[in-house]
């Protein structure tokens, strides 16, 4: 895939075209709206398995407000570069790359956004180079304590193998497999909502997910929406997205002596029906937070759009005025 012209998003967006930019030892593909705001940053960090292009939506809202609007595709993603070793994913390289993207426009800092695994990745940087970060909105995935145990381990003992952090750890290369059998069908099957609970099959969920012949629920993005971001994951498998999930224990380990306070002013916005467990002692580790809920899944940006953006930009005003 070459970027995001009309052809790849079937001429229904005007999502910018992407410029490749020099950073921390590798190139990021990187869209922008709002250039004419330089000097008002914000930095929008996409999760697994996503694109740049799941933040279509906030991009021009952003710009409009004032915002000189900055989304990489994050190493491993699109056209950006794809280190083959596990630990060049691990989050002192990933946070390394927004302090050098910082450094590319000339930004002292910069509020950051997150869905997913991009949140922690925001919630990474911002604990290990505090002064490049201004405000955090985070969604979906909340701060996660270091606690005593690194969180593989962790999530082995109490979730057990089949776990998806787990299995993609200790069976690596299988989920890869299965998921570019078909990335349609995958894809297709996970980007959905109104999906009812049901009792959990044996075996990785996601990989269970994968094989599905008939998708539950109701799609979240238009057909030619979805075959952006087929399109990218055919072209590059997803191993360099996963290769994140891989680094947890090694990023459990590189957090050991950073302080665990964010003070920065932060906004979280959860989906009320994620299946995403909530913290509910976020406080004690992000004082200066305010909670946003949504009456949405996972796929909280590109599902609500509009509310998203409305309370992204209702607080970015709040801050602004403090």
């Amino acid at each position: 895939m070459t970027g995001i012209g009309r052809q790849d998003a079937g001429m229904t967006t005007d999502f910018p075209e992407p410029t490749r930019i020099s950073v921390n030892g590798v190139e990021l593909e990187v869209f922008e709206a709002g250039r004419q705001n330089a000097g008002n940053p914000i930095v929008l960090c996409h999760g697994w398995p996503e694109h740049a292009f799941s933040w279509r939506h906030q991009m021009p809202a952003l710009a409009a407000a004032g915002y000189h609007v900055i989304v990489p595709n994050q190493r491993g993603y699109g056209n950006s570069s794809r280190p083959t070793d596990v630990t060049d994913y691990d989050i002192a390289h990933l946070s390394g790359d927004l302090v050098a993207l910082l450094d590319h426009y000339g930004y002292d800092d910069a509020t950051f956004v997150g869905h997913d695994w991009g949140a922690a990745v925001v919630w990474g940087l911002t604990l290990l180079h505090p002064n490049r970060v201004s405000k955090v909105i985070n969604m979906s995935l909340p701060y996660l304590e270091r606690g005593d145990k690194p969180w593989i381990e962790f999530m082995e003992d109490v979730l057990g193998s089949d776990y998806y952090f787990v299995h993609f750890n200790r069976q690596p290369g299988v989920a890869d497999a299965v998921f570019e059998e078909n990335p349609f069908q995958f894809l297709r099957n996970l980007y959905r909502k109104d999906v009812r609970l049901a009792e959990p099959q044996p075996g990785n969920a996601l990989i269970n997910l994968a094989r599905m012949e008939t998708p539950l629920g109701e799609p979240i993005m238009s057909d030619s929406e979805l075959a952006v971001f087929v399109s990218a994951f055919e072209s590059t498998g997803f191993t360099g997205g996963l290769n994140w999930y891989r680094n947890l224990d090694r990023n459990w380990r590189l957090l050991a002596d950073v302080n665990p306070i964010i003070r920065q002013p932060t906004l979280m916005i959860y989906g009320d029906r994620d299946t995403v467990a909530r913290f509910e002692r976020l406080t004690e580790f992000v004082p200066n937070v305010e909670v946003v809920s949504l009456d949405c899944g996972h796929w909280i940006q590109q599902e609500k759009p509009d509310e998203t953006n409305q309370a992204i930009l209702k607080w970015l005003d709040q801050r602004d005025a403090a």
